[in-house]
């Protein structure tokens, strides 16, 4: 089931996503979402992002093959950085590309999206506590990201978080395919199943840091072949299973 959020001009509503035709809900997917008699085309609403995080907890050199890329070791432990609340965008929503960065860079990822509260959860039961799972762009301030020595300016940048467009229920997490495509170019190409550290493993590691509400996204890392885009680029983040996530770069103040 594909859960997108999404509005008319109106009001924010959550919809099933079938094909190019929503059907409309009311409730929350987070307690009970029950179908509505309403149903719109894809074509006349705007999607906005279909969580609503109050934290983004991201993973840094979660693939193996991104390790490779950059020659670092594999970490012994889930490597956790945040990205706050106020950088999420939608699909379709422009990336500000600031004026304080020469080089910002796409990485396409896999979101999981948190169903339920999730405190000190084990790993066999970890995947209860989710959702499901989304396209996510975690953008970066490379150049800044260096020059910091540590992560939150090159990531939290206002547009730096890019989610959707919708929350896939039924995917193997295990085993998704994800690519990155700068206009129309495949940049990168990847399967969680290169995942250093796996899904159930993250959620349950994280909830005995930090307990994970409602919305929460976990944002997997990046395969290799991350670079960089720049004012008047387009970015796609495609995930087998889930769908396209497309923004658009501009300058800051456009």
């Amino acid at each position: 089931m594909k859960i997108i959020c999404f509005t008319t001009g109106k009001k924010a509503e959550y919809g099933i996503l079938n094909g190019k035709v929503i059907q409309g809900a009311t409730g929350t997917p987070y307690r009970q979402l029950k179908h509505s008699n309403s149903h719109y085309n894809l074509n006349e609403v705007k999607l906005l992002p279909p969580c609503t995080p109050s934290k983004i907890v991201a993973l840094g050199l979660n693939y193996y093959s991104h390790a490779k890329e950059f020659k670092s070791p594999i970490p012994p432990e889930p490597l956790l950085f945040m990205k706050p609340s106020t950088s999420v965008i939608g699909p379709e929503d422009n990336i500000v590309y600031p004026g304080s960065s020469e080089r910002v860079d796409y990485e396409a990822e896999l979101g999981v999206v948190i169903k339920t509260r999730a405190y000190r959860v084990p790993v066999e039961r970890a995947l209860d506590y989710v959702l499901g799972y989304t396209c996510f762009n975690d953008v970066t301030a490379r150049d800044l990201q260096k020059k910091d020595g540590q992560w939150t300016r090159a990531k939290g940048f206002d547009t730096f978080s890019v989610i959707g467009p919708c929350v896939e229920t039924e995917l193997d997490p295990g085993n998704a395919n994800l690519e990155a495509y700068l206009n129309g170019e495949l940049k990168q190409r990847g399967t969680t199943s290169d995942l250093i550290f796996p899904i159930p493993e993250l959620v349950s590691f994280i909830s005995h840091i930090m307990t994970l509400l409602p919305g929460d996204v976990i944002a997997t890392g990046t395969p290799s072949g991350i670079g960089p885009m720049y004012p008047g680029d387009t970015v796609e983040i495609k995930i087998e299973g889930i769908g396209t996530l497309r923004n658009y770069v501009v300058k800051n103040g456009e």
